[in-house]
């Protein structure tokens, strides 16, 4: 499969002319961007709906902030978060539905309600579980660099050669991935911009982007309101 296309269990997202533009939609209450916006399902359902009439082509829901410095919630929080919006959108959203998660629980549960993508900073670090759950449904799969939890996480990052580096993490990670039963084309990488990274380590990232064609697999580039833009 090129690297211009995703397959997820139901259908293969493909584009050439343009980059495929990903929605965000945070229901928590401190997410760095709009946290505490869309914390009523209702809200956070008209707010997935306008963001797919506006020309988004995957809706990315999270339930847990992974703002620097923000600490881990359980999955029984979380999915209180997401579960209500998810189902409201069932039927209603034609984009695929993405949920930003590295619980298994929490991935079992969207991906039982119709979601059809995990978005997951931890490559599969933080829940031994999650890749054989991703895999049992066929979705598709973000696999991201980031280089700690989000509470410690830009408590002083250093890299020696910062894109290097990530390549390097994310092709043993896809094998690895590949290992455990997801299917090569149904994974697309994610660099992890402020994820355990300087101002420096960002802008590096971003002169180094075709570097990462080396993975022969779909760049996912999460740049949107990210503070670091602030800064440049």
């Amino acid at each position: 499969m090129p690297a211009h296309a995703w397959k997820l269990k139901t259908r293969t997202l493909e584009w050439q002319e343009r980059p495929l533009v990903m929605g965000v939609l945070n229901v928590t209450p401190d997410s760095f961007s709009d946290g505490g916006r869309y914390l009523d399902p209702e809200q956070a359902l008209d707010r997935a709906l306008e963001m797919e009439a506006e020309g988004a082509d995957i809706l990315d829901l999270g339930g847990e902030s992974t703002r620097p410095g923000a600490a881990s919630i359980s999955a029984e929080v979380e999915l209180a978060r997401i579960l209500p919006v998810v189902r409201r959108l069932q039927g209603r959203l034609k984009i695929p539905l993405s949920i930003d998660t590295w619980k298994a629980s929490v991935a079992v549960a969207a991906l039982d309600e119709g979601a059809e993508i995990v978005n997951d900073i931890s490559a599969g670090r933080w829940d031994p579980l999650l890749w054989s759950a991703v895999a049992q449904y066929r979705a598709g799969y973000v696999l991201m660099h980031a280089l700690d939890r989000p509470a410690t996480m830009q408590k002083e990052p250093h890299y020696a050669d910062a894109s290097a580096e990530i390549i390097d993490f994310l092709g043993k990670f896809l094998a690895r991935a590949e290992e455990n039963g997801l299917a090569l084309e149904s994974i697309v990488c994610d660099p992890g911009f402020g994820f355990g990274k300087t101002l420096v380590h960002n802008l590096t990232l971003l002169r180094d982007l075709e570097a990462f064609r080396a993975l022969r697999r779909p760049i996912l580039v999460g740049l949107s309101r990210k503070s670091f833009l602030k800064l440049i």
